[in-house]
């Protein structure tokens, strides 16, 4: 055939004008696929059947265009509607339909963008998230190296002022689930997913790792590492490297240092560190004594393994929080441990964050000390979310309440996840007695761990109400956590606020049972006396707690003390309890250890 006549002939059949709005259509489409699905949740396969399909679409319109065509009697075959008779000019309808079509496009394209750069904008421009290595031994034996390596990784990361980075309890949330890089971004606010699977074999260890950018599910950089499993620190530090390198963020040469920095060589360690790590966020009584073996055990097999002395810390604090144990000896072995930590790297983030723990939860309270240690921390470790955390909680204790919710606040943005973060959020609302709003945080964190893991938020529940609801809630809890202290004082609450005393002061009998010579229950015990209105009791009980080291966080603000608050005994014992220096035990630690930073912390005992 004569090129021109062929060229007449898809002319004449509308072969250009089929093509012309089956591109525009497409456009529109691909347009729809790309912009609004990943707004409306749609997964990503969809996308790319819209566009395979409109690939696939387009030979075949083609062809149809050629052989048929849209007559007043129908779609004819091209051949038989030459021979029908010759009709008016075409109207110019197709003409417009390419119009609209490609005026939809245009808009719903720059709409994508406008969308796609409001959403870049709410992220922030260097934001990650660790996830748990996926263990393809399948064997729990090797679950150290496969949270332990992204653990460390995180901690690495951390210390770097111009990234942000997800908190171990939010990434470790997804552990062994099958999760979608950008749905875990989306639910975590960040631009970038690091993944990775590990297998060990012997002395021989397999890793591989994804950096994955979350706006278009992109890969950034991937490795594939076969090393000895000695080799698995340098592994941990080539991967933290390369990410830095990768998201292009610019780092001094102290910040170079400190991501190289090694926390141990003993692989047993940092087993056993990581062991108790498992342990320690699960917070009921026999898995912090379980997780303070484990770090007794990897300060044991390296002594000068500063992060284990942190394990040590953060274990003897909880104990002591939640009246496991004395609060006195929680406290000053939390503090021995920190100080022990801090000799061996005063750079140590955590450690900081540690030695700041027991400064203001513990009676007598340090403030200005525990406050100024917290923001050491945030100082050296930007993104460590619990050194927020804390100093939001020791701001709450001095009253400062809207400070409080604003560093409380940061801390569940690097930890969206963690239910003991959450769970506190909901502190400065109670005590600014608005009830029904830490109910609502109360019940939004309970979807993400256990209830009644704090002293404070059985209030919560008695200042709503909903004392049957909460009876039946505990006795669940009960059967879960055998003996528990806090779930048997909570109870206590209730039936004092239901005004059952027979009851409550079964209670009572049953935490002096608990408390033995070392009084741990005493703080518990005068608070469900102050709700009995038994106000002289309360006091007695306090002074005993107080004289005893027996008194752990306690909150001046909180509304059980409302029935003794207006006498003056209160506001005295405040000042005890919030004094202004270190008791001498904690001198003789610091004496011991020789750790100084410009304050005399034995000043005026």
């Amino acid at each position: 055939m004569n090129p021109k006549n062929f060229f007449a002939e898809l002319r004449r059949r509308n072969v250009y004008k089929v093509a012309i709005a089956y591109a525009v259509v497409a456009w529109l489409l691909t347009q729809i696929a790309t912009q609004v699905f990943p707004f409306l949740e749609i997964p990503n396969w969809a996308i790319r059947l819209v566009i395979m399909l409109i690939v696939i679409g387009f030979p075949i319109a083609l062809v149809i265009a050629w052989a048929f065509e849209l007559t007043p009697e129908g779609l004819k075959r091209t051949e038989f509607a030459d021979e029908l008779p010759k009709k008016a000019p075409r109207n110019r309808a197709w003409i417009y339909v390419v119009i609209i079509a490609g005026a939809i496009s245009v808009g719903v394209f720059f709409l994508g963008r406008y969308t796609s750069s409001k959403q870049s904008a709410e992220l922030p421009a260097k934001s990650i998230a660790v996830l748990p290595f996926d263990n393809q031994n399948r064997d729990p034996d090797t679950e150290y190296l496969s949270d332990g390596i992204p653990e460390s990784i995180i901690n690495s990361l951390s210390q770097l002022p111009n990234l942000k980075v997800m908190s171990r309890n939010s990434v470790f949330h997804y552990k062994g689930k099958d999760t979608d890089a950008q749905a875990v971004a989306k639910e975590l606010k960040v631009q970038a997913v690091l993944t990775g699977r590990m297998t060990q074999r012997g002395d021989g260890l397999s890793i591989s790792v994804e950096l994955i950018n979350a706006q278009d599910n992109s890969q950034i950089w991937g490795q594939q590492y076969n090393r000895k499993l000695a080799d698995v620190f340098s592994v941990q530090e080539e991967i933290a490297k390369e990410i830095s390198e990768k998201l292009s963020l610019k780092l001094s040469g102290a910040e170079k240092q400190q991501l190289a920095k090694r926390p141990t060589e003993n692989l047993k360690a940092f087993q056993y560190y990581m062991q108790g790590r498992s342990y320690m966020n699960r917070r009921t009584r026999e898995d912090l004594l379980t997780a303070l073996r484990y770090s007794e055990k990897a300060t044991e097999e390296d002594p000068n393994y500063a992060l284990a002395y942190v394990g040590l810390t953060d274990a003897y604090g909880a104990l002591g929080y939640y009246g496991y144990i004395a609060p006195i000896e929680g406290r000053r072995k939390s503090e021995e441990a920190a100080r022990k930590a801090l000799a061996l790297d005063d750079n140590l983030a955590e450690a900081h964050v540690a030695l700041g723990y027991a400064y203001v939860l513990f009676a007598p309270s340090n403030f200005s000390l525990g406050d100024r240690e917290l923001r050491r921390a945030i100082e050296l470790g930007p993104s460590l979310a619990l050194a927020h955390f804390y100093l939001g909680i020791s701001l709450v204790r001095q009253g400062r309440l809207d400070e409080s919710l604003v560093e409380l606040l940061k801390a569940r943005e690097l930890d969206p996840l963690s239910s003991l973060i959450a769970r506190n959020v909901a502190i400065p609302y109670y005590f600014k007695r608005d009830y029904p709003r830490a109910l609502e945080l109360l019940r939004q964190a309970n979807e993400l761990g256990p209830t009644f893991t704090t002293t404070w938020e059985i209030g919560v529940y008695i200042q709503n109400r909903l004392f049957n609801e909460t009876l039946a809630e505990l006795e669940k809890a009960k059967g879960e956590r055998k003996n528990d202290s806090i779930l048997i004082y909570d109870t206590g609450m209730v039936y004092a606020a239901q005004g059952k005393r027979a009851e409550a002061l079964q209670v009572i009998e049953e935490l002096e049972e608990i408390s033995g010579a070392s009084l741990s229950q005493a703080h518990w015990i005068a608070k469900i006396y102050a709700a009995l209105n038994e106000n002289e009791l309360a006091f007695l009980w306090l002074e005993r707690g107080l004289a005893t080291g027996a008194i752990g966080p306690f909150y001046k603000d909180e509304p059980v003390w409302d029935s003794i608050r207006g006498d003056p005994r209160f506001e005295a014992l405040v000042q005890k309890i919030f004094a202004s220096h270190l008791d001498r035990a904690s001198c003789r630690v610091a004496a011991r250890y020789r750790i100084s930073r410009g304050v005399d912390s034995c000043l005026g005992v």
